[in-house]
């Protein structure tokens, strides 16, 4: 990347006093876990509707043919969420101010258009399974006349309540909680009684099931989840000010690094020449890339072991039996229960609670929070008022309606109430669920190549520590063409085959 001649200038004499106040972050087995936060909301984000409806629902049909799908989409999309990890880590900024770049800003355009449809259908998806789970133990158990969209209004208010009193730092604590819950209860239930060894040639043999289309591009579309959620967690790593989204804003005043304006957009303002750090700065912000990236992969790594083991119960205990109706997660649970007894069905519906509304708790935060980030880089006025944490809040901001604050307040009361209107209208919340993770699917190839392009062409070459690897790179390009590739040969089959050949 070509330098700025009228960017900042190569050193400052006072460099090393400005930043003699950072601390590093604690590498310890204990510290890390304090550390992490994004990595795991984007794991408990995806561990929801696909590991609890979409798994089941390709165990309880097909068995184990489909369980080839689950590390194909794992691996093959693993770059494009770690991009949008490592941009926000490398410059301080997030994926969506890259976006801001493009021609007439059409990235933007999009993202905030499939948003807020993914707010209404999407979050119908995912909110119906934590909603059934609920209605499960309420009316099946207890005898309580309450209807599904009752349990999915409650939840969907509970959670905007909880966001809205204490944003990103609530939504990463009740992460933590909700992942611990998750992890120990789905661990507890499948090694009672596991798959048999027998079963896991079936990664390696691709099947493709008559009627099973929808499925599998509903596991492209939310294994491990969303890729439009590697643009919520690159607003989370910024919002989680650390590492270089903590010292960017100084090195602006310092004249380290450029501003950035969304309305005259210029990439090389968002870059970061690290070498021009003290040697405290730049291993205070190595340091904190390291913990992102390892928070990355530890949430990718369990959300693909919870992934399998979701299917492998399912097939087991299932099959053959659809997975439909109000009742989905009783239909699981009641297997359970015959088959390992009732104390283990309950620890079941501890850890699909868990999952179910972490992630629709998760994305009350991250889609309204997406919508305000594009409002920003999009309208003037919003960016004046730009900002939704405490520290950030005026008068003003409170008090204008275009204000990001309240772009996002107003987005998340959309999202709430289209959500619990589509689940209490709608007869078949499964098919609902496999719907919107198919709609994720076709949004993704997008969202992909967007977060490596901008990867490669912001993040400066000669900064080792930040920019892709060339193993990173190419494996990038490589997975960006096989999902992009699948995904268009789903769209053939289905949508032109079936419609316009047929």
């Amino acid at each position: 990347m070509a330098s700025d001649p009228s960017g900042p200038p190569e050193t400052l004499p006072n460099a090393d006093d400005a930043f003699s106040d950072l601390e590093m972050p604690d590498m310890t087995p204990k510290g890390l876990m304090g550390h992490f936060g994004p990595g795991l909301i984007l794991m408990m984000t995806g561990i929801g509707t696909s590991h609890l409806v979409t798994a089941p629902a390709a165990g309880g049909r097909f068995e184990y043919a489909l369980l080839w799908c689950i590390p194909v989409a794992y691996i093959f999309k693993y770059y494009g969420f770690e991009m949008a990890f490592r941009f926000t880590n490398a410059t301080g900024k997030s994926m969506i101010e890259a976006y801001s770049t493009a021609w007439k800003k059409w990235p933007l355009w999009y993202v905030l258009i499939t948003t807020l449809i993914q707010c209404a259908v999407g979050q119908a998806g995912r909110l119906i399974a934590a909603a059934a789970v609920m209605y499960y133990v309420g009316y099946e158990v207890m005898g309580l006349p309450i209807e599904l969209w009752m349990y999915g209004l409650f939840l969907a208010v509970v959670s905007v309540a909880i966001i809205l009193r204490g944003r990103y730092k609530v939504v990463e604590i009740a992460t933590k909680i909700l992942a611990a819950i998750l992890v120990f209860s789905v661990l507890a239930v499948y090694f009672r009684t596991p798959a048999p060894i027998s079963e896991m040639g079936n990664f390696f043999i691709v099947q493709i099931p008559d009627g099973s289309w929808l499925i599998i591009a509903a596991f492209l579309g939310l294994l491990p989840t969303g890729m439009d959620v590697s643009l919520q967690a690159s607003e989370w790593g910024k919002a989680k000010k650390k590492g270089m989204s903590k010292i960017r804003d100084r090195m602006e005043d310092m004249g380290l690094a450029n501003r950035f304006d969304p309305f005259n957009p210029n990439r090389d303002d968002l870059s970061v020449d690290t070498s021009k750090l003290p040697a405290n700065a730049q291993e205070y912000c190595q340091k904190w890339f390291k913990i992102g990236t390892w928070d990355f992969r530890a949430g990718h790594v369990i959300s693909f072991v919870l992934a399998c083991i979701f299917l492998l119960l399912a097939a087991m205990w299932l099959f053959p039996s659809p997975v439909e109706g109000n009742d989905v997660m009783g239909q699981i649970a009641g297997i359970f229960t015959e088959s390992l007894g009732q104390g283990w069905m309950w620890v079941f519906m501890l850890g699909a609670f868990a999952a179910t509304f972490s992630t629709a708790f998760n994305y009350f935060d991250g889609w309204p929070r997406i919508v305000g980030a594009c409002s920003r880089n999009l309208f003037r006025g919003t960016a004046e008022l730009s900002g939704i944490g405490r520290e950030d809040l005026t008068p003003a901001h409170r008090g204008t309606w275009y204000s990001e604050y309240n772009i996002y307040r107003a987005t998340m009361l959309y999202s709430l109430v289209t959500s619990v209107a589509f689940v209490a209208v709608l007869e078949r919340p499964v098919f609902l669920v496999l719907v919107a993770s198919a709609l994720a699917a076709f949004v993704a190839p997008v969202i992909f190549f967007l977060n490596f392009y901008y990867c490669l062409v912001i993040i400066p070459k000669q900064d080792r520590a930040f920019y892709p690897s060339m193993f990173a790179r190419w494996f990038g390009w490589i997975s960006l063409v096989v999902f992009t590739g699948m995904t268009l040969v789903l769209i053939y089959w289905r949508i032109w085959v079936r419609y316009f050949v047929e």
